[in-house]
């Protein structure tokens, strides 16, 4: 059961919706599954593919692409972008139009319990780890232990092992 209002948003036929899913007014989603007691925000995108868990949290104009998987109570910030594809091109070499065929899509995981702040972008391959915390503004392009605080261009550590609900 979800709460939203089918002229404002695009719910595809195929996605799995947990129970007590909200979500808020014109959000796209296809292909993707949704975890009980998640909320999405106003503007998000949801691609085939993408799942995510349990009691997250996605705050508005996100876009969550194939191959993300986003593990139970995460909370993804405002305008959080995910990227997939580590070569991205609009034509193959001899010009004509790339087609699912010609790339590859590299997958990425947010673990349990890690909070994304606002306008991170995420670039594939990368595992977040569990109860770790990205900086609003930051662009990780590596692996997040677990527990670590990370911010900046590129996300670097800042603080390792913190403890699930403390202040940072």
């Amino acid at each position: 059961m979800s709460s939203t209002n089918p002229a404002t948003s695009r719910i595809a036929p195929d996605v799995v919706l947990g129970e007590n899913v909200i979500i808020r007014d014109f959000v796209n989603l296809y292909g993707c599954r949704i975890g009980d007691n998640s909320r999405i925000g106003t503007f998000v995108e949801i691609q085939k593919g993408a799942v995510v868990g349990k009691n997250c949290k996605i705050q508005s104009h996100t876009f969550l692409c194939e191959g993300v998987t986003v593990e139970d109570n995460v909370f993804i910030g405002h305008n959080v972008t995910f990227i997939n594809d580590r070569f991205p091109r609009a034509v193959r070499s001899d010009g004509q139009l790339q087609r699912d065929a010609d790339w590859v899509c590299i997958p990425t995981i947010v673990k349990s319990g890690a909070s994304i702040g606002s306008s991170a972008t995420i670039l594939c391959g990368v595992t977040i780890g569990e109860n770790a915390l990205i900086g609003a503004g930051s662009v990780v392009t590596r692996d997040v232990p677990a527990g670590a605080v990370v911010a900046g261009n590129p996300a670097r550590v800042l603080r390792s092992a913190v403890k699930k609900g403390a202040k940072v």
